[in-house]
């Protein structure tokens, strides 16, 4: 049975980068008893995989990992038995059964939502409603996006979804993800001071991954279903 995993990383977990989350996965499936099913070969793994890899120093509210078992319990206990063995600064939210058909959760991804505040001393000086609302009637948005080997200019007016001021002060944007064009919100914020004549301090923003959609819009824990 095809089972998705969604979980939070906050707190001092979030330095830990996708790779070491990987492995501390695999321990957590160990000691939770886990009957996870393993690839054949010389040399067998988990069958398990990340939907998308959150960048160090981010915290998120939506993690997701696939994995396949042999046998189960049930939504609830999986996630209890989880969470006992769980380190502080990561927490189990949603255990899910995927269909048949479903497809894994990296090439689901097409969409993220995220949270951004700013740490105290490092707030823009500009008004961002104002300038929030005049960056998004530009008719294009374009700035060099970096890649290993070089660089390209990239419009980010149809790559961003929605972007507005929160409550609190802060700002929240839904931008695509994903495997076909993959927006980091740093890159959004920067064109933002950019557009307000101002440079973002390097340690100004804190941010959180809310969470991940497919191209329904839909959040990959809802394509699964309790058990």
């Amino acid at each position: 049975m095809k089972l998705r995993i969604k979980f939070r990383k906050y707190g001092v977990m979030k330095f830990i980068g996708h790779l070491d989350m990987m492995r501390y996965f695999q321990k957590v499936m160990r000691r939770a008893d886990i009957d996870i099913a393993y690839s054949g070969g010389f040399s067998p793994h988990q069958i398990m995989s990340f939907a998308s890899p959150l960048g160090v120093g981010l915290m998120s509210n939506g993690e997701y990992l696939d994995i396949e078992v042999h046998s189960w319990t049930s939504s609830d206990q999986m996630l209890f038995y989880m969470n006992q063995v769980m380190a502080e600064g990561v927490e189990i939210l949603a255990v899910r059964k995927l269909p048949d058909n479903a497809k894994n959760a990296m090439s689901s991804v097409a969409f993220a939502d995220y949270t951004i505040q700013f740490r105290e001393g490092y707030e823009p000086s500009f008004s961002l409603s104002e300038i929030l609302t005049e960056f998004l009637l530009q008719p294009q948005i374009l700035i060099e996006k970096q890649t290993k080997k070089s660089s390209r200019q990239v419009d980010l007016k149809p790559l961003i979804q929605k972007l507005l001021l929160t409550k609190d002060g802060g700002v929240f944007m839904r931008v695509s993800a994903g495997s076909v064009e993959n927006i980091k919100p740093e890159l959004v914020m920067d064109a933002v001071y950019h557009f307000a004549g101002e440079e973002r301090g390097e340690f100004a923003l804190e941010i959180t991954r809310e969470d991940l959609y497919d191209e329904n819009g839909w959040s990959l824990i809802d394509v699964g279903e309790e058990f």
